[in-house]
């Protein structure tokens, strides 16, 4: 496995750089942004350490926000003194996957690093993508190719479950189960009225796309190209 540490102080990025190829990893080390992005660009990495605060033409920040928008994929993990609940925030909304709090553990690193690995590329920082339907979690924006769908609260939630398991049949349990709360009012009918809103915003539209929800009849719906 390959990693890319992005680090503009030379013995924080020598030591993690060290520690990881002692763990097993190949590891390439840069410590400016725009060095970071060339690299990032370049070459396909399996998981990338980030420090926030960089020097060049762009912080961590907008580094892992550029890294999103041109489609990389790659786990990342965000190093940084700023450890606030705010600080946090940004940094995973700007697509980051994981967020670490200088100083820290190596052993802790490592570990964060192994479990980023083990999950399945399933999506871009906050944009989920099945076909031409995009949904980003954190803009609340989906869109079919340049089309922008306007959902309710339930169908985007809703939505959103179906694109976190794209071509696995759903159940209606498992609906019910995550989609809505214990206290909700499920009537038998329920989850085929909002199968029904959803193809008609997501795919009755577009005829010229094909349909991305199918019902497996006796066992329930599958979101698939």
């Amino acid at each position: 496995m390959r990693i890319l540490v992005i680090e503009d102080e030379p013995k924080i990025a020598h030591a993690v750089k060290k520690g990881l190829e002692l763990k097993g990893f190949a590891v390439d080390a840069v410590y400016d942004a725009d060095s970071g992005l060339s690299y990032a660009l370049a070459d396909d990495y399996d998981a990338i350490v980030l420090d926030r605060m960089l020097p060049g033409s762009m912080d961590g920040v907008a580094l892992c926000q550029k890294l999103r928008a041109e489609q990389i994929n790659t786990p990342i993990i965000m190093l940084t003194a700023r450890g606030t609940i705010g600080d946090r925030v940004t940094g995973l909304n700007s697509g980051a996957d994981d967020y670490l709090v200088k100083p820290f553990s190596f052993d802790e690193l490592t570990a964060r690093v192994r479990a980023l690995l083990r999950r399945p590329p399933k999506h871009v920082g906050t944009e989920l993508k099945v076909g031409n339907l995009t949904l980003d979690s954190n803009s609340y924006v989906v869109k079919r190719g340049s089309t922008i769908i306007s959902l309710s609260h339930k169908e985007f939630t809703l939505l959103e479950y179906f694109m976190h398991h794209p071509g696995q049949v759903i159940t209606k349990d498992m609906i019910t189960t995550h989609v809505w709360d214990e206290d909700s009012d499920i009537l038998p009918n329920t989850i085929e009225v909002y199968i029904g809103y959803l193809r008609n915003k997501i795919d009755r539209p577009f005829p010229n796309s094909k349909a991305l929800i199918k019902t497996k009849r006796g066992f329930g719906y599958e979101l698939s190209e």
